[in-house]
Order: structure tokens, then sequence, then C-alpha cells
């Protein structure tokens, strides 16, 4: 049982009642909390100047029983939802908030992660430039190097479809106040925090499943 529940910590409501209710909830669907993975102090550091935000509490890291019956390792994007869920062993999944693509610029599909890399330099794809010319600067520099600024955020999981960049990305962002939204130009965006964990997690040639 998936529950989708998108209450604001700035409601009118107690914030004690709203926790109440979500931890009533959340137990009678067998979620469980995960731990903040570890950051270096390069992560910390970075980390610490990405804006902080308060997202809806349904968007947050759990631990529940799989719903998506997808073999341990393997990656499930639901973009209707909005979430992203890593297969655990025993029919248990991690369940994270992500912003999606805009529905001009969705995308749909099987890959698999072939590259991984930590606070990721950033070039602007030649379309997006088309459409977005103030990027032409960032481009004809060789893009963007990692760091707080950049919009690929803290990792980046590199989707390929055999030898073919589909030029799709499962990253982080320096824009957490999306997540939950259908924003980006088709790549999967996650909290810093979240896309950690799912880096430590994810071996190269995971298979990810986009829908």
């Amino acid at each position: 049982m998936i529950v989708d529940i998108k209450v604001k910590r700035g409601d009118m409501i107690s914030r004690s009642i709203i926790i109440l209710a979500l931890a009533i909830v959340l137990a009678g669907c067998n979620f469980k909390d995960v731990p903040d993975p570890s950051l270096s102090s390069r992560d910390a550091e970075f980390m610490a100047k990405v804006p902080n935000v308060e997202m809806d509490l349904g968007y947050d890291r759990y631990e529940i029983t799989d719903p998506t019956g997808e073999t341990p390792g393997t990656i499930i994007v639901d973009t209707k939802a909005n979430f992203l869920y890593f297969v655990l062993p025993n029919k248990r999944a991690i369940r994270y908030g992500v912003a999606t693509g805009s529905e001009a610029f969705g995308w749909t599909g099987a890959a698999v992660v072939k590259r991984k890399a930590e606070w990721p330099r950033w070039m602007p794809p030649s379309d997006m430039v088309e459409r977005w010319p103030h990027l032409r600067p960032t481009a004809a520099a060789g893009g963007l190097g990692g760091g707080p600024d950049n919009p690929l955020g803290a990792r980046a999981l590199y989707l390929y479809q055999g030898n073919r960049d589909t030029l799709y990305r499962i990253h982080g962002t320096n824009e957490p106040d999306k997540i939950g939204r259908n924003v980006s130009s088709g790549c999967i965006r996650m909290r810093n925090i979240d896309v950690v964990d799912l880096y430590n997690r994810t071996p190269m040639g995971a298979k990810v499943i986009v829908r």
C-alpha cells in the first residue's frame, strides 16, 4: 500500500498533530525511516550552501513494502507520482521523492547505469542551449564545475541504452523546492542527501525503468 501524503509543515494544523497522524498512517503501511548516509567534508560544505527548504512530508525518504515486483537492485521511477524506488531484497524498497520531466520533455523507457559521478560537471545539452540562449557562455566554457550552484547537485547516475548515452540522468539538485513536481527537461532530480544515499546503493550496470 502506497500513501501519498502531501501535508506541508507550514499548514495551520499543529505540527505535532501532523507528525502523529503521519506516524499512524506510515506504521499501517509498514514504512520505516532510512538514516542519512555518511557525508564527506566536501559534501557537508557544499550541501550547506544549497537552499534548505521544507518539503511535503510524503516526499521524505522511507523504506516500504516493495510495490514494483522488480528484482533487487533495480531502480523504478514513477513519473506520475514523482517517486523513485530502489528495490531491496525480501520484498522491500526505498522510496524517494523526485522531480521529473515536464509534459513537453518527459522521458520514459529502460536503461542501465554506466557511469556515476560525485559533484559532476554540468554541460547544458545543445537543445537546452537553443531554448535558453543565456546558457551559451556556460556551454562555450566547457560546462559548469561541480558545486552547490551546479544543477546536477551532489551526485549523478548516467543512463545508457546499450552503448548510447541517453543524455538523461538521475541527479541531485540546487532547487530542492521543486521535488514532487514535473519541472525538469527529462532528468530525474533528487534532494542531495537522497541522491547520495541512492548513489551509495546503486552498482554499475543497475537497471533503471522510467515509466
